[in-house]
């Protein structure tokens, strides 16, 4: 008899039992899906004030953004409500009062305090006359001239002006030479205060009044009629005596020069410069007849002169510059009747009219 293996069948698993009903069983709202009409109200109300608040918070950014735009560039049609205008300004009246102490520290001692250039052997050319500030010292032309040094000026490979940019080797930074460029090009119709370069604060004179200065360039400065758009070299600067033009401009009527004179000639008219200023801003002279002008330099250790121009601008008569305190005598060459303009030509913020008749 053969053994066959034992089949092992599978063992009785017991009914599964469902849990007792009472676990699941939850009140009838809880599977009520439908809001009530509180809550529905409710919400609406909630969703409704949520954009609301939204709205407004996106208007309050929107009027933000407006407002500040206008506070940084302006309104339009109202002046000077720009504040970066404002800053700009400010700015640039840093830059040319920074220049100035930079000049006085590094280029007076050849160009001279006011610019009126010296007749030494530095040959230090003027930069303060109108003709060369109208188009000739551009700033383009100074950055180059500072940059290069005076080689670059009229070619003279010899000339003992050094390179100021350290971009070749000189002492000055960008930021100097632009300050310095900015006081060069200055317009005299802004008074600017001189500031102590280390604290930055005003210069006080001996009577304690705020130390000042005001550009070189005339902005109403015009050149005369068939002039050439660019001076001479100003190797000639000089030629005919400190303080006066080589030659007239083209289509200018010719320039009478003086020096100093104890001899006056005809009728004698006083003036005098104090505070970089004519004590007698309206004078008058006979027509057709040579006078004299006895002017007195009251300015310490600055230079001053009488330049008397046209009614077209045509410089018809240029004094010599006087460095105080001193006196001299001008004589003039008779005039045409009219009304002409007179300056000095160091300071041509300093200006008066004299009336021939």
């Amino acid at each position: 008899m053969t053994d066959t293996p034992e089949q092992r069948l599978p063992a009785p698993r017991p009914d599964a039992q469902p849990a007792p009903a009472p676990r699941f069983s939850a009140p009838p709202s809880a599977h009520a899906f439908e809001l009530t009409p509180e809550r529905a109200a409710g919400i609406v109300r909630q969703s409704a004030s949520a954009r609301w608040w939204g709205f407004l918070a996106v208007l309050v950014i929107v009027l933000f953004v407006i407002a500040y735009y206008f506070y940084e560039l302006g309104i339009p049609g109202v002046p000077d409500s720009s504040r970066l205008g404002h800053e700009i300004d400010a700015q640039a009246v840093t830059s040319v009062e920074n220049g100035y102490n930079i000049y006085e520290a590094n280029c007076a001692r050849c160009h001279g305090v006011n610019g009126q250039g010296f007749a030494n052997e530095a040959g230090a050319p003027p930069l303060n006359e109108q003709d060369k500030l109208f188009a000739h010292l551009n700033p383009t032309y100074l950055q180059s001239v500072l940059r290069e040094g005076g080689r670059y000026v009229c070619g003279n490979a010899k000339s003992l002006m050094p390179i100021w940019s350290n971009d070749n080797g000189g002492p000055l930074n960008y930021q100097q030479i632009d300050d310095l460029i900015a006081f060069l090009r200055a317009t005299n119709d802004h008074t600017y205060t001189v500031r102590d370069p280390s604290t930055n604060e005003p210069v006080k004179d001996a009577t304690g009044k705020t130390e000042t200065f005001t550009g070189w360039v005339d902005p109403n400065y015009k050149p005369a009629p068939g002039a050439t758009p660019f001076p001479d070299c100003w190797t000639n600067a000089f030629s005919s005596g400190s303080g006066t033009t080589a030659s007239p401009s083209a289509g200018a009527s010719p320039v009478a020069s003086a020096g100093t004179s104890g001899t006056p000639s005809g009728t004698v008219i006083d003036e005098t410069a104090v505070n970089t200023a004519f004590s007698q801003t309206a004078l008058t002279a006979p027509a057709g007849q040579p006078f004299s002008i006895k002017f007195e330099n009251q300015d310490a250790g600055v230079p001053h002169n009488i330049e008397i121009k046209d009614s077209s601008g045509n410089t018809v008569f240029k004094g010599d510059l006087l460095t105080g305190v001193a006196t001299t005598t001008y004589n003039v060459p008779a005039l045409p009747a009219g009304t002409y303009a007179f300056n000095c030509t160091v300071h041509p913020n300093m200006t008066g009219t004299l009336t021939v008749k």
